[in-house]
């Protein structure tokens, strides 16, 4: 209780010498498409709005960020999560400068740069991203930079598999950081409770790669119930994807495959892994192209092509992403500014997103 006290005591003396909060940046973010697909029997295709976010960032003092970000095109209302269509509303506090304090709706701390990229930024998932019930959810992070670029985020949150329930929470360990210039990572340790409270570990080991224009993303993830007869190597995903910039464009290809053992279940028959389930075999890929005319990422068109051998149906769709600025200045906080420059703030988590696919 005496250290609460400190802490709230730390908090108020910092807003009471607070300057007047800004709007750093407010825009809009969209994408659409002409989505065709063939199963081999019937073509279907259709125009289609994607994407359409509100984003908000900011600060209230220059250790004091925060981040809105809201999906308008997707369901705002749910009777189990009624900020269903709110990605980040959350406020950040920079302690010192290796020390933060984070609170409120932000992502889940489950390592991979699938995962971590922003949604607007990926044309197609894998079956973990789709099946997870929500990548977003209400919690508190601590994250500590023990070296340059090195930094360890503790998290304790609503369980990504919970359907609203109360007393699920997720305990997550992530570490973003490097062993080389040339290679990045987003490494973190999960454990993650369920809607009957059974706790599932994730194991999941994302690396970025980087050879001057030449980009490949290798993700690693194991799942596993701590009853499971063979814990590791038994219900897993490996995701790989490789992006060649030339100039305004990217060429790109990503694929995955995914697995859980028919025997992952427990003496009733209920899976350990509710995202994944037991007797998967799932396999999914795509190439694409992306052009970006303006040089810059507020506009970027592209090409994919993706399939997978669930559905066996082919997908090929063409795209423009645009984005809007309606407030832009340089009054971000010093720290912000500077993670900004170092690369270390991303889209949804860690790390700049990386496009395509």
């Amino acid at each position: 209780m005496r250290k609460v006290l400190i802490l709230a005591i730390l908090l108020s003396s910092c807003l009471a010498a607070a300057s007047q909060p800004t709007v750093d940046r407010l825009y809009f973010d969209m994408r659409a498409s002409f989505h065709q697909d063939y199963d081999g029997k019937d073509y279907h295709a259709q125009m289609v709005g994607e994407h359409l976010n509100f984003q908000m960032l900011g600060h209230i003092t220059p250790t004091l960020d925060y981040r809105i970000r809201q999906r308008l095109n997707k369901k705002v209302f749910d009777e189990r999560n009624m900020f269903n269509a709110t990605d980040f509303m959350y406020i950040n506090w920079q302690i010192t400068p290796r020390w933060s304090l984070l609170a409120g709706k932000h992502a889940v701390l489950i390592g991979g740069y699938e995962y971590d990229a922003a949604p607007i930024d990926v044309y197609f998932y894998s079956q973990f991203c789709n099946n997870l019930y929500q990548g977003f959810t209400f919690g508190a992070s601590t994250s500590f930079e023990f070296a340059p670029g090195q930094n360890l985020v503790a998290q304790v949150c609503n369980s990504p598999l919970s359907l609203g329930l109360p007393n699920i929470f997720a305990y997550n360990l992530a570490w973003s950081g490097r062993f080389a210039p040339w290679w990045r990572t987003i490494w973190s340790v999960n454990f993650v409770q369920d809607a009957d409270r059974q706790m599932i570990n994730y194991i999941a080991l994302g690396n970025h790669f980087v050879f001057r224009n030449v980009i490949f993303d290798l993700d690693l993830m194991n799942r596993g119930g701590f009853s499971q007869k063979r814990f590791l190597a038994s219900d897993y995903s490996v995701i790989a994807k490789l992006i060649w910039s030339i100039g305004n464009w990217n060429l790109c290809g990503k694929a995955g495959y995914e697995a859980n053992a028919a025997d992952n279940v427990d003496e009733n028959g209920r899976p350990f892994d509710l995202v994944i389930a037991p007797g998967t075999s799932y396999f999914y890929a795509g190439a694409g192209l992306e052009w970006f005319p303006l040089r810059e990422d507020n506009l970027r068109l592209h090409l994919v092509y993706y399939q997978d051998n669930a559905i066996h149906t082919g997908n090929l769709e063409l795209g423009v992403t645009w984005r809007i600025d309606v407030i832009k200045n340089n009054a971000l906080s010093l720290w912000r500014k500077n993670k900004i420059k170092e690369g270390e703030v991303g889209a949804d988590g860690f790390e700049p997103p990386t496009l395509c696919l």
